[in-house]
């Protein structure tokens, strides 16, 4: 199959090379008559531009890198999805770069994206990540990096995340508003900058009630929430409430109770941080306090927007959390 070129159309419409590519770039120097008929002609010779070629000439390109740790619908689905949509109305494309939590494979994803000539990077670090310097490196060739959700502990980079803080202490609150007094807690990965905040936040605000056992666990998958829930609940005494710090965790959890014939909410109440899908999959729905990928996607690609533009940007913005009430409590 030949590839159509702008030399193909201007011989064929006897015209030169520089006014069919100023035609198809609606330019005003060159005549209604003339851009319909180029128009015309590359339309149904299904011509496309050399985009390599734009890439070189513009220094970037009309796409965006995203790197995450994994495409599910635990989180990154609907932050993707956001970020898809806001950047298809300003013309710009995605291309998705997921690391399966390994290093040398985020390391990779980096290179790709400074190969590709991507106009910004999104970047959730993965749980193994230890040196940022690769991302920070990017400036150098004028691409920006927003990071989310997961991000670097560091002044000098730009970071959109939820309201981590202030999404735990709904989250204590709402169990401590039902009276619970032993909770268990299962929260992630204790390396992640994320998890840290949201323990200290949790645990600052349930000292605050006195008599109150708190259990802080860590999973960093489903199998091993369902371990910790069979674990405590062998217990002579069991936890009246269990926290789920992520709609992962939330899945295994969930699984332990059923296998153990535990009753929500009569035996126990469960409560979750979620971007709002999964609690809807049980009965009774799974009171949450809702960390929202999709407003967040929304944020993030805002805060692209002005580093492209060079205006001024915040180092660090976050979404708000709110409770959404479910029968689990």
């Amino acid at each position: 199959m030949n590839v159509v070129t702008l030399k193909k159309i201007s011989e064929v419409l006897g015209v030169s090379v520089s006014t069919v590519s100023r035609a198809l770039k609606d330019h005003p120097d060159i005549s209604a008559l003339t851009k319909r008929k180029v128009m015309e002609l590359a339309h149904s010779l299904e011509y496309e531009p050399n985009i390599n070629a734009i890439n070189l000439r513009n220094k970037h390109s009309m796409l965006f890198g995203l790197i995450v740790p994994t495409i599910s619908r635990y989180f990154y689905d609907s932050f993707i999805l956001s970020v898809e949509e806001e950047g298809r109305k300003q013309g710009y494309s995605l291309l998705i770069l997921q690391t399966g939590e390994n290093a040398d494979i985020e390391q990779n994803s980096i290179r790709i994206c400074r190969q590709n000539r991507v106009a910004g990077v999104f970047a959730c670090l993965s749980a193994n990540t230890v040196d940022v310097e690769p991302y920070l490196r990017l400036k150098d060739v004028n691409i920006p990096v927003i990071f989310f959700d997961k991000v670097p502990e560091l002044e000098d980079s730009i970071k959109v995340t939820a309201a981590d803080a202030q999404a735990a202490s709904m989250a204590a609150d709402a169990l401590l508003a039902k009276g619970k007094q032993c909770i268990l807690a299962i929260f992630g990965n204790n390396q992640l900058s994320i998890t840290r905040r949201r323990i200290a936040s949790f645990s600052n605000q349930i000292a605050l009630q006195k008599g109150v056992e708190l259990f802080i666990e860590h999973a960093h998958n489903p199998l091993e929430a369902t371990g910790l829930v069979e674990r405590y609940f062998k217990k002579e005494q069991k936890p009246d409430a269990v926290f789920c710090m992520s709609d992962e965790i939330l899945t295994g959890v969930m699984k332990g109770l059923q296998a153990l014939h535990i009753n929500v909410p009569q035996e126990t109440g469960v409560l979750a941080l979620s971007n709002g899908f999964f609690p809807k999959l049980y009965y009774p729905e799974i009171t949450y306090v809702e960390t929202s990928g999709y407003e967040l996607g929304k944020l993030a690609f805002a805060r692209m927007l002005q580093l492209i533009r060079e205006e001024e940007v915040e180092k660090e913005t976050t979404v708000g959390a709110c409770l959404v009430e479910g029968g689990s409590l």
